[in-house]
């Protein structure tokens, strides 16, 4: 998928970072964007939750919602249940903010390897598989929305 595919959001913010070399500057601002991280909320869904919405592999305990819009596209919703999961939650607020509301064939073409692009070849592989695993949960989740599989989308509380 080349850049131009992307949503929007996440390709500026990818543009955003790929303006900053120092590795120090790169990590301050990921942590500053995981800083604005707030957990899903109670009306969407609450704890315990439900597995289907957790993502494989994620260190941090991360789950992903998608709620349908009326035009069409999903809100995506995100719970990091490890206190110390600041890469999940920088990921989250960039998925968060750059799928939610765009186009649904962007956000089902999403490669698992824009981890990469905004965190750095640097990660743990166990790391890097959890945040590709939300990446690739955000993906399915429109695929299946564009597919025509609109049940399953909404969470409803405890769900």
């Amino acid at each position: 998928m080349s850049a131009a595919e992307l949503p929007a959001g996440l390709r500026d913010t990818l543009d955003g970072l790929a303006l900053v070399d120092d590795r120090t500057l790169r990590i301050d601002l990921l942590i500053e964007t995981a800083d604005r991280f707030t957990p899903v909320a109670p009306s969407i869904a609450v704890t315990p939750y439900h597995d289907d919405h957790k993502v494989p592999a994620c260190e941090s305990d991360a789950y992903v919602w998608a709620l349908p819009r009326p035009d069409g596209t999903l809100d995506f919703h995100f719970a990091v249940e490890n206190p110390q999961g600041i890469s999940a939650m920088a990921l989250a607020v960039v998925l968060g903010e750059s799928c939610s509301g765009a186009p649904l064939a962007q956000v089902a073409a999403l490669p698992g390897d824009v981890v990469y692009d905004l965190f750095g070849r640097e990660l743990s592989m166990g790391k890097s598989m959890g945040l590709m695993g939300m990446v690739s949960m955000v993906a399915h989740f429109a695929r299946r929305r564009v597919d025509g599989a609109a049940d399953g989308e909404v969470a409803t509380p405890g769900g």
